[in-house]
């Protein structure tokens, strides 16, 4: 998970990743904002009514990026945390850290959004089909691997357990996304996809990725916030962290 395209070891330096995320927040939480609302604008103002669902499915902006998300904060997580368990590298245990509260987000925003879309269209809050139980495994993965980290006092220990957990879970990830293909459930397929393109009207296309981009940004905004104050309490000890105290 590295959305500035630097190398890793700009990031292994916990002052250049706090002076670093420090400059770009501001741009993070402004651009999140503004593509915030132009998707908000276009999904309800600019995107036609649904011929099957009607306005219900407009759902969709909130429920496919929180899916998307969910899915692959779980794969950066699991990748963060096995490196910083495998190579030592400190920012790498923190960033598995501070993604994991911001993926279990998505993942229950897109479980209740689901249920929400499913009620009108399915008929039914709820059905334990193959798609919606694993993404309920998925959250509760996220909330084992937070449970898991806070249990353990000694922090190299907590990174470690917490890494065997993320990667272990991480099979559930493909399982998720194939799950319409690999069994007969009620979730309906991929509206979008690499391989299959888009089903959708252009306006509805576009409204989707600005919602998509928005999340993004968002969930880029909240990880760094995050690992900013991870950074702080775990390089109390340092020159640098006092003088910024003081």
């Amino acid at each position: 998970m590295n959305p500035s395209g630097l190398r890793l070891t700009t990031f292994a330096a916990p002052l250049r990743f706090y002076a670093l995320t420090g400059a770009l927040l501001p741009w993070l939480w402004g651009g999140a904002a503004l593509l915030g609302l132009v998707g908000l604008y276009l999904a309800f103002a600019v995107a036609p009514t649904d011929a099957v669902q009607g306005e219900a499915y407009r759902i969709l902006y909130l429920h496919v990026p929180a899916a998307w998300l969910s899915m692959l904060l779980y794969l950066a997580m699991a990748f963060w945390a096995a490196l910083g368990w495998v190579l030592r590298v400190r920012m790498a245990a923190v960033l598995a850290r501070a993604i994991a509260p911001t993926g279990a987000l998505f993942t229950a925003l897109s479980l209740v959004s689901g249920s929400l879309w499913g009620q009108p269209t399915w008929g039914t809050w709820w059905v334990w089909d193959a798609r919606l139980t694993s993404s309920l495994i998925l959250l509760f993965l996220y909330l084992g691997y937070l449970l898991l980290i806070a249990a353990i006092e000694d922090t190299q220990r907590a990174d470690a357990a917490g890494a065997l957990l993320a990667l272990v879970g991480a099979v559930n990830v493909p399982i998720i996304y194939f799950s319409v293909r690999w069994w007969n459930t009620l979730h309906q397929g991929a509206s979008l996809s690499p391989s299959g393109g888009s089903r959708l009207a252009p306006s509805m296309l576009a409204a989707l990725l600005v919602c998509t981009l928005a999340c993004w940004i968002y969930a880029f905004a909240v990880i760094f916030l995050r690992a900013r104050a991870l950074v702080l309490e775990r390089e109390a000890h340092t020159d640098w962290v006092k003088e910024l105290k003081r």
